[in-house]
């Protein structure tokens, strides 16, 4: 609540008096003119890596896709737009490309954009960078965008000097993911077995939520090529835990050698969109609320552990705002390798029902 005041209401300076975060379940889940909502919540069907439906479209043209098809379902005049973040991690020249795939889309020059690169993160980077400039007051409409095509921009191997490379933390830094897997597996004793086991669930919830048409709901059509992309082809249908542990593990050189093709995330390509306004703007234009931001918590651990972030950044997000464990109904956590995410799920001990259930 604001005290009354003879100067006007103005909307920017109400945004910036309450930026910072409610408290409490009973505050977060009030409902005010000033809170950061979601109003439209999309993504692209998911192609797989080098041999996917998406394995030869570039990122500019994914986003341009993307872009146009959304404008199209939405009806949202462009030129409202007032910010554009995207979340990009190896494509060269990631701004120049994301801003030649707006303008392509037909989103005017005087919309501004940028993009920001944080690993597995950056599209979840996009939403909180969008959703700090509405809560100041700088933006009152953004799009926030993540996109990536491990085809034809894979992970390049970083390069440092001698000098860099002689710290030991710095040397892990720039391992393979894969590497950071096996020492999570070997460092806390995470068995093939039980990643077998964990890797089960993720694959029979994926085929469950592609039978119940869950993921049809998630993805938007996109025409690439002459072709309307709606289903993903990422996903392994008919897998059991016998299938699983004949696999073979796929960095024999490292650690125990317990990661497998079939308990680590699939590498692919696909994009995704959320718009984001004031829930005043969006009652004012009609807009359907889908969800409302709230807040955010980052944090870095040792990079050999890379993947076991969660631990940490759960418990700091809850204090932050205010809430318990069991306030929450669902979350959801990456599952980059089974490994770490099988020591994530332990370590905070949160029911496997309430951890990406679908």
């Amino acid at each position: 609540m604001f005290p009354r005041s003879p100067l006007p209401y103005l909307p920017a300076m109400a945004r910036a008096a309450s930026a910072k975060a409610p408290r409490g379940l009973a505050a977060i889940l009030q409902k005010n003119p000033e809170d950061v909502v979601i109003t439209f919540a999309k993504r692209t069907a998911i192609g797989r890596a080098k041999k996917g439906q998406l394995k030869d479209i570039p990122v500019d043209e994914l986003l341009h896709s993307l872009f146009k098809a959304t404008l199209e379902k939405t009806k949202l005049d462009p030129s409202k737009i007032d910010d554009i973040c995207v979340g990009l991690c190896h494509p060269p020249s990631p701004l120049y490309v994301s801003r030649a795939a707006a303008l392509a889309a037909g989103i005017p020059h005087h919309v501004p954009i940028s993009t920001v690169n944080r690993l597995c993160s950056s599209g979840l980077m996009a939403i909180r960078n969008i959703a700090h400039s509405i809560q100041s007051g700088e933006t009152s409409l953004g799009l926030a965008v993540g996109a990536e095509s491990m085809s034809l921009n894979p992970r390049p191997t970083p390069e440092v000097s001698e000098a860099v490379r002689t710290s030991p933390t710095a040397h892990d830094c720039i391992q393979p993911m894969g590497w950071t897997s096996e020492m999570v597996a070997e460092t806390y004793k995470i068995s093939r077995q039980k990643q077998d086991e964990y890797a089960l669930i993720s694959h029979t919830r994926a085929n469950k939520s592609v039978a119940s048409g869950l993921f049809s709901e998630e993805i938007i059509p996109i025409e690439v090529n002459g072709s309307m992309l709606t289903v993903d082809d990422t996903i392994r249908p008919g897998v059991s835990l016998e299938t699983l542990s004949s696999l073979r593990p796929v960095f024999p050189n490292w650690g125990e050698a317990s990661t497998t093709a079939g308990n680590a995330s699939g590498v692919g390509d696909g994009a995704a969109l959320c718009i984001m306004t004031t829930r005043e703007r969006a009652q004012r234009e009609g807009m359907e609320i889908i969800g409302k931001w709230v807040g955010s918590a980052i944090v870095g651990v040792e990079p050999r552990y890379m993947g076991i972030a969660p631990i940490y950044a759960v418990p700091k997000v809850l204090a932050q705002l205010g809430l318990s464990k069991d306030d929450i109904d669902i979350y959801e956590i990456n599952e980059a390798f089974a490994s770490q995410f099988a020591h994530c799920v332990e370590e905070l001990d949160i029911s496997m029902e309430k951890i990406n259930p679908k």
